[in-house]
């Protein structure tokens, strides 16, 4: 269970950040230099050097976005440079793909950053840049939003690239794309001329993911323990009936592969920060099965994110760092294992540091939205556990202080069913290596509490 501290404060991870953003500055710079994209887009490192894995194209605007993170967090220009062009020579395939569910990684990561800080005053002022980021950003949410497979209860979900089948708790971080297009008045044209509504898209995504692949210890079935997340869940197409959880990178369909649990915890939090700027007529009328207004919207958002964030904190070491999969084998060898920090170095299962970074930005969002709306008690707790989380990746033996390795943060997973992650010489459990997603959370996260720590503007995405 992770031990919160409840008296650390932003300002007191100032020498932390500090240090990040000049460890940071190295390592973007050195693969910038060395990464060709001809060869595909670095997913995790193997022996510190980034590689490819030919999967799914999901973690290119990660690595330009860490760019212009860099010159969020420092005014390097240099930073700037890379951000925006990379984001102009390979990003547009990303906008126009309509084989994944991963819009609002790679696209918000890019387009939308840079668009963010032309709004905040921190690049110039161009009519034309500006629109152009701003196209990218509607063309990728309704591309987003056409891979939608509509269920038997009346909701949808955008189906993940297995196919219009499977719903993936990974989507309910990129439904930010959505939330972005919407504010820019765009919408999806369907057959006949059909104006299909990108926010009525993303509130019937949320309810599906919550409904189906989130559990709220309700007897749904025989595993049903709130806050429990299913990685994926199997409908039939042809009618749109549910049909049973499933999981594409956990360990089984009736446990909790965390980096699962955290895009749900984040993505939840980070749009409740959305729908508070929409009136809630806006809401009423993009219209959702069960839900029948502003405040049942509001208040399912709220629900599905404590489930999560209260069973991660349950499920987790004391340090906030989880092993891969709640119910992964070898923690049946480890007693205890919830009682003390996690051990990346273990011989029986591999820890998730990525999962860790995710979540950690998830609690902070939640603790802040509950605090400033009338639940303080949970709202103290969620963004000191947010705290915590981050003070430990801030550090050895996770922050990756070693200037010849390309990653920043250390000892994550990507696939452990597949056995794709890379174990050292000599060693049984994969430990070391750094991924895409992870150092771009790290970095997020820690350009996020560096503006609170400063008393600086707040970060979200739909700043534009």
């Amino acid at each position: 269970m992770i031990d919160v501290d409840h008296n650390v404060k932003p300002k007191d991870l100032q020498p932390a950040l500090s240090r990040f953003f000049e460890l940071a500055a190295g390592k973007i710079r050195a693969l910038n230099a060395r990464w060709d994209p001809g060869h595909g887009t670095p997913v995790f490192t193997v022996s510190g050097a980034y590689t490819s894995r030919g999967w799914t194209e999901w973690t290119q605007g990660f690595q330009f976005g860490n760019a212009i993170y860099q010159f969020d967090a420092t005014g390097e220009t240099e930073f700037l440079e890379i951000g925006r062009r990379a984001t102009v020579d390979v990003m547009a395939s990303h906008v126009s793909h309509i084989g994944v569910h991963d819009h609002g990684f790679n696209n918000v990561s890019t387009y939308g950053n840079l668009l963010r800080l032309m709004a905040e005053g921190r690049i110039p002022q161009d009519r034309w840049e500006r629109e152009f980021y701003r196209l990218a950003i509607k063309i990728s949410g309704a591309v987003q939003a056409s891979r939608w497979t509509p269920t038997a209860d009346g909701l949808g979900f955008i189906h993940s690239f297995n196919g219009p089948h499977s719903l993936f708790s990974d989507t309910m971080r990129t439904l930010r794309v959505l939330a972005l297009a919407h504010r820019f008045g765009h919408t999806l044209m369907g057959e006949q001329d059909q104006k299909i509504s990108l926010l009525r898209r993303l509130l019937q995504h949320a309810e599906a993911s919550a409904r189906y692949n989130v559990y709220f210890g309700s007897g749904r079935d025989s595993y049903d323990i709130r806050g429990r997340v299913v990685h994926e869940s199997i409908f039939n197409v042809h009618n749109g009936v549910y049909r049973c959880p499933s999981t594409q990178q956990g360990y089984t369909p009736f446990s909790t592969w965390t980096r699962g649990l955290s895009w749900v915890l984040c993505g939840c939090a980070e749009e409740l920060e959305f729908l508070a700027t929409l009136a809630p007529q806006e809401i009423i009328e993009a219209g959702v099965a069960d839900l029948p207004d502003h405040d049942a919207v509001i208040a399912r958002f709220v629900e599905t994110a404590g489930a999560t964030a209260d069973f991660f904190i349950d499920n987790t070491p004391s340090d906030g760092v989880p092993y891969w999969d709640t119910a992964a084998p070898g923690l049946s060898s480890m007693p205890g294992y919830l009682d003390r920090p996690a051990d990346p170095y273990n011989d029986s299962e591999p820890v998730d540091s990525s999962a860790a970074a995710i979540c950690a930005q998830g609690y902070l969002r939640l603790g802040r939205y509950l605090s400033q709306n009338g639940q303080a008690d949970a709202g103290a707790r969620y963004f000191q556990t947010g705290l915590t989380i981050a003070r430990t990746l801030l550090a050895e033996p996770y922050l990756s202080t070693d200037p010849g390795h390309e990653g920043l943060l250390l000892h994550s997973i990507y696939h452990q069913p597949n056995g794709w992650d890379h174990v050292p010489a000599g060693h049984k459990v994969a430990h070391g290596e750094s991924c895409m997603w992870g150092d771009y959370h790290l970095m997020e996260l820690a350009v996020y509490l560096q503006r609170l720590a400063a008393d600086g503007p707040y970060l979200t995405f739909f700043a534009v």
